[in-house]
């Protein structure tokens, strides 16, 4: 819950015209604090785009707050746009929205909250941070929301204890539903507006018909696990691990993708829901980030190998110089994909950080 204020504080609270952003600024403005807002124009402008600024005036105007317009579709462009593509172009599968928080949302929430002298940014993230006093030194942890079919601790993974001490999740300790009456409470136009499901920068026709723009597709051979050829594929790109549709075989399937060859462009599948090579007992990482000082390690922990993916148990070991890191599943996970990040839990759900799956 947010705590009242009896003084004023500072705030900047980075709306987009939903129905969650709304609610973490109204409920920071009703609790006393002097509250700012500022919408990031990230994507081209379109309707989708149009409208979510037009809600974000409306929003603002009824809670008389300054709302501030940063337009930073360059940097999401080179950053996100550029990222998402190159990556699905080298054959994995990547999550823009946990590189889009470090390396935009937050980033520029931060810079453009400095500008105005303000020391504290919101966001309608459902997650919760808490302050831990150790001795003098005051360190802060990255927890779920209370949602469990809304939280979204797994993309904030690569956040820092710089930018936690700075950060609120005013919506944490809610559920969606008591959102929705909150918003209508407050009287906010958004109250029944949908939750957005796609990726932000896809508009039109989804992601098979954004990477035909996006990337040069070349057609190639599909084979099974021991060589033999079954088919033609599109286009490695538009294949990830572990996936069934869109792999067209005729015959004995359905056939599930269990590899990439990218020198060769070739796509490998099985018809075998127990094949092994499904499954993976050891995975690679890179890119690691850890919230807090990286514990010591091997450390047994919880992982979620994808945002909808359930939690399981596996030991994170590394070599002593820090330089490599590897998961050790307990049990064998299947369809492990490239990529995507895996994000670390303690047994009481702290986030610890998480690293990209090689």
């Amino acid at each position: 819950m947010v705590e009242k204020k009896d003084g004023q504080r500072k705030v900047l609270v980075g709306i987009s015209g939903g129905v969650d952003s709304a609610v973490a600024l109204a409920l920071l403005k009703t609790a006393g604090y002097a509250t700012e807002a500022v919408f990031l124009r990230l994507t081209a402008d379109n309707k989708k785009t149009a409208k979510a600024l037009s809600d974000a005036k409306k929003i603002c105007k009824i809670l008389g707050v300054t709302l501030h317009i940063k337009d930073a579709r360059t940097l999401f462009r080179q950053k996100i746009i550029g990222y998402f593509v190159n990556e699905y172009a080298k054959g994995n599968t990547p999550n823009p929205c946990i590189f889009c928080n470090e390396n935009v949302k937050f980033k520029l929430l931060l810079e453009i909250a400095k500008e105005l002298k303000i020391n504290l940014v919101a966001t309608g993230h459902y997650a919760r941070i808490k302050k831990i006093k150790n001795g003098k030194k005051l360190n802060y942890k990255l927890f779920p929301g209370i949602d469990s079919k809304k939280d979204q601790s797994y993309f904030l993974y690569r956040l820092k204890q710089r930018q936690l001490s700075r950060i609120f999740f005013p919506l944490g300790d809610y559920e969606k539903e008591t959102v929705r009456n909150l918003a209508e409470d407050f009287n906010l136009p958004v109250f029944k507006k949908s939750d957005s499901q796609d990726v932000c920068f896809m508009h039109n026709g989804g992601l098979e018909d954004f990477l035909k723009k996006k990337t040069n597709l070349k057609r190639g051979v599909i084979i099974d696990t021991k060589g033999k050829i079954l088919g033609e594929h599109h286009g490695l790109a538009l294949y990830t691990i572990g996936q069934r549709k869109g792999v067209e075989i005729g015959g004995s399937g359905p056939y599930f993708v269990v590899g990439k060859k990218m020198k060769k462009n070739l796509l490998v599948v099985t018809n075998d829901l127990q094949d092994l090579a499904l499954f993976r007992s050891l995975v690679k990482l890179k890119q690691v980030s850890w919230i807090g000082d990286c514990p010591k390690l091997p450390l047994e922990i919880s992982v979620r190998t994808r945002y909808r993916n359930f939690l399981e148990y596996a030991t994170i070991k590394t070599e002593k110089n820090k330089k490599k890191y590897w998961l050790e599943f307990k049990n064998p996970q299947r369809a492990i994909s490239p990529g995507q990040s895996a994000v670390f839990y303690t047994k009481n759900r702290e986030v610890l950080g998480g690293g990209i799956i090689k």
